[in-house]
């Protein structure tokens, strides 16, 4: 591993020393013409005060050429493409009298012309100018479009009036100059009353009773955003009020004032003009108002084909609707009319049309569904059929990987499942699924004699889509929320990774979103029992631990009465060492009776080893019951300007210590009460992760990110269990440090798996384009791990107050990235910049060089 990353630094060197070589040589004008100006920045003065925004930012037309840190890649890229790479071969191949001859004799005539179309003579410079950025030149043509578009923009504000021009500043650089845009804005216009033309009574009276929310009123200046903002609006009303065909462009505003004059009031009157529907078939004029629908019948096809006919279908009436199905109806009918939310008699909701689309996909048994609306326009009802078409009763996935970690040098890794659905009958759907991995280890991480590690298990999964509880919970979680539940049981087996684990667990959970931004998730029960079945195998695994105890143990290698503790081994400075696992836990034991003398300090360390390997072999029960609560601001997957926010609350234990009043425990030599043998784990954990980005400009992102978490032991226990702890470092955490690395606090304990019960981070990332769809980012990562609240007793690991955050690790590093549309590759490259494990000032960029790097691989961004 040691050798590849020094292939890998080489490289790099190498790499970074080409680019420079070739950035160096790049002209930046090189392909700007004699009489052409290089663009360089733009500034926008309204009534000369300077303007930042980036949204009037973006409305001018030509933007200088991106940069990376201030340089000019992506067109220095460019430059390097030659403009007639065709023109130069021919130029090359023709310029001595025989070269020519000479190759077609040697690669034949044919070759010769592809050679012409190849990489290296014509689609190197093709790439070049697909990832570079051509020369922005000043276009004085697109300059002036540029003022017609923001006279436009300030004219939607209600400066009506404005007037705009550009300057050309051209610098003392030659060929380089900037472009100021000027405007005059004068004064706006304020709106002094609104009057309404509304065809329709029915609307006439929705509207009024919704007046006081509009968006347009008097004494606002004139904003034509707010009058697109009350459209909608209005449009939302219509249709969530009974008007099922309520067209948005049947609204308009008249501005009754000739806002080319200006007077000292600035005053105008508008008027809202709602029109009557006009149909697409119909031209004319002589369409009817629009008026309120009520739904009069509404018919569910539960076997729709599509291009099917629905003659033979069978039908059955149920709670209002009527149920259409073939031969059998395969769905409980309550499952099917609780995913409508149209109700015959009630007036029609487009909020009811999206929130029954929302709730079929929820159910994950139907295809995305078809919903018909048929009017009759004399008694203004409506017949409404939603076709459902079945997907798959059946279906099967694979998967197949291949995994890198700071333990396994190579891995593979598949994954199968069989997914039922309509289990029974209610839209259940059952998901059988196995995974296995093998796997080689790395040197780093040699537990054994055996160089592979092993994973086997699978899982059962049942997901109900409502809540499944023993008392009526739709008052409280209503269908529209996309109620679920879900109960799974699955087990897992672990070889040759740390001590070796087998796992069994089952969860009993509960979600549901009231909004597409919000969710909520219950665990009711999560139990899960990890038993370690390889707990000789401690020393081998948690290497610093080891050498402590065997250093201490240094001193009695020649005592006789020591001699069965030691083992002999092939090394000249430390011919013998305590074995593992007889000779480490025999040394410990004779420490801790009394027969071995050691200092106080000494005695201290070998207790805390003692301990610590205690609490992390023994077996764990862990009947915990949790809630989640997560909200998400973003829109789509092009908003880069959100922010999520993610809380969660953990006990464990506590049912179990209830019940031990009632049903009598054993307990073990520690006091602490068994439950088939094993004692039951007891805390209290909470989380807290923000995530927030802001678009800066053109592709670039800054994004942020904090997380707390903190398990605090009680009662029953005195730590926390490993599958439940913290660590520091990671492709998603601390960049710098590899996986289990950092911390706990200042201590340094090198390969192993260092863990702890309070955590703290904050995430830093300036992300932005380089060339096509390779991106780039700079990093800073920062935090720790510790205990506090737990049986540790080594200060150094341990949180105490506000002194303890000078012990925050950082490390800072930049990334490169790949774009696939569809997932992100990540390499990050960290470096330590500020190491609480050293002391005094080479805690500060000691390990700040390619040599010591941690190179990371991921895939998609951290957060």
């Amino acid at each position: 591993m040691r050798g590849s990353l020094r292939l890998l630094s080489n490289w790099t060197k190498i790499g970074l020393l080409l680019l420079i070589l070739i950035v160096a040589g790049c002209n930046t004008l090189k392909k700007v013409g004699e009489d052409e100006l290089l663009l360089t920045k733009n500034s926008i003065y309204v009534d000369e005060e300077k303007v930042t925004d980036s949204d009037i930012r973006s409305l001018i037309y030509q933007k200088p050429n991106s940069n990376v840190l201030g340089y000019p890649l992506r067109l220095n890229l460019y430059n390097l493409a030659k403009e007639n790479p065709d023109s130069s071969f021919q130029d090359w191949l023709h310029r001595k009298e025989k070269r020519e001859k000479r190759l077609n004799n040697f690669l034949s005539k044919k070759q010769v012309n592809r050679l012409q179309e190849s990489f290296v003579v014509k689609g190197a410079s093709d790439f070049l100018k697909r990832i570079g950025e051509a020369p922005v030149v000043i276009d004085t043509a697109l300059s002036q479009k540029s003022v017609n578009r923001l006279e436009a923009y300030y004219r939607s504000k209600g400066y009506f009036n404005n007037s705009g021009s550009y300057d050309i500043v051209e610098g003392k650089r030659k060929k380089r100059a900037e472009l100021d845009y000027k405007l005059n804005l004068g004064k706006p216009f304020i709106i002094d009353t609104v009057q309404k033309n509304i065809t329709s009574p029915e609307l006439d009276s929705v509207y009024d009773a919704s007046s006081d929310l509009t968006l347009v009123k008097k004494g606002d200046q004139f904003d034509l955003a707010n009058f697109n903002l009350e459209r909608e609006r209005l449009t939302t009303l219509f249709r969530n009020s009974g008007v099922y065909n309520f067209q948005e462009s049947s609204i308009s505003y008249d501005i009754l004032r000739d806002t080319t004059q200006l007077a000292d009031d600035q005053l105008m009157d508008v008027k809202l003009n709602i029109k009557k529907f006009r149909s697409a078939t119909d031209s004319s004029d002589v369409n009817s108002p629009y008026r309120i629908h009520r739904l009069k019948k509404i018919n569910i096809y539960a076997d729709y084909l599509i291009g099917g006919g629905t003659d033979s279908l069978k039908s059955m009436e149920y709670d209002n609707y009527t149920i259409f199905y073939k031969d059998k109806l395969r769905y409980n009918p309550k499952a099917l009319t609780d995913a409508i939310f149209f109700q015959k008699d009630s007036i029609y909701r487009d909020l009811d049309r999206i929130r029954t689309y929302r709730q079929i996909t929820n159910l994950n048994t139907f295809k995305y569904p078809n919903i018909e609306f048929i009017p009759d326009t004399t008694q203004a009802q409506l017949i409404s059929n939603i076709y459902l078409a079945p997907r798959p009763k059946f279906s099967l996935n694979l998967n197949f990987d291949v995994t890198h970690s700071n333990i396994q040098q190579v891995g593979t890794a598949f994954s199968t499942s069989v997914i039922t659905r309509n289990v029974f009958g209610g839209a259940e759907t059952l998901n059988i699924s196995a995974r296995g991995s093998i796997g080689l280890l790395s040197d780093a991480a040699a537990f054994s004699d055996e160089p592979f590690t092993s994973e086997l298990g699978g899982d059962v999964n049942i997901t109900f889509p409502r809540i499944w509880f023993p008392f009526n919970t739709e008052k409280i979680i209503p269908y529209y929320m996309l109620p679920q539940s879900r109960l799974s049981a699955g087990t897992n087996f672990q070889q040759n990774v740390g001590l070796d684990k087998q796992s069994l667990n089952s969860v009993l959970s509960y979600n549901w979103s009231p909004t597409i931004q919000l969710k909520h998730n219950v665990e009711l029960l999560n139990v899960e029992f990890v038993r370690n079945t390889n707990q000789g195998n401690f020393y081998n695994v948690y290497r610093n631990s080891y050498r402590s105890l065997d250093n201490i143990a240094d001193a009695f290698e020649e005592d006789p009465q020591f001699a069965d503790f030691f083992e002999e081994v092939d090394n000249e400075d430390d011919p013998f060492r305590l074995s593992i696992p007889d000779g480490a836990n025999g040394f410990v034991e004779a420490v801790l009776n009394n027969q071995v003398p050691l200092d106080e300090e000494e005695r201290s360390e070998v207790n805390r080893i003692e301990e610590r390997r205690q609490r992390l072999t023994e077996n764990n029960l862990i009947f915990a019951s949790n809630y989640t609560f997560f909200k998400n601001s973003r829109v789509d997957i092009n908003d880069n300007n959100f922010y999520q926010f993610r809380v969660k609350l953990e006990g464990a234990g506590n049912l179990l210590s209830l019940l031990s009043n009632v049903v009598p425990y054993n307990k073990n030599d520690r006091d602490q009460l068994l439950v088939f043998s094993v004692p039951f784990s007891q805390y209290l954990k909470t989380e807290v992760d923000f995530i927030r980005h802001w678009d800066v400009d053109d592709s670039k992102v800054i994004a942020f990110r904090t997380f707390l978490g903190l398990a605090v032991p009680y009662g029953n226990s005195d730590n926390i269990p490993f599958v439940r702890s913290y660590f520091g470092g990671g492709s998603n955490d601390n960049r710098a440090w590899n996986a289990y690395e950092l911390g706990p606090g200042k201590t340094d304990n090198l390969n192993d798996f260092n863990e702890a019960n309070l955590k703290l981070a904050m995430n830093v990332e300036y992300r932005f384009p380089i060339a096509g769809d390779v991106k780039g980012a700079f990093f800073a990562d920062a935090g720790n791990i510790w205990n506090v609240f737990d049986d540790e007793d080594n200060p150094d690991a341990i949180f105490n107050g506000f002194s303890s955050l000078a012990d925050i690790a950082l490390g800072t590093g930049i990334g490169l990235r790949y774009d696939f549309t569809y997932f992100v590759f990540r390499l990050d490259t960290g470096f330590k910049t500020y190491d609480p494990s050293k002391e005094g000032s080479n805690r500060w960029f000691s390990g700040y060089n390619l040599k010591s790097a941690v190179f990371n691989i991921g895939i998609n961004y951290p957060f």
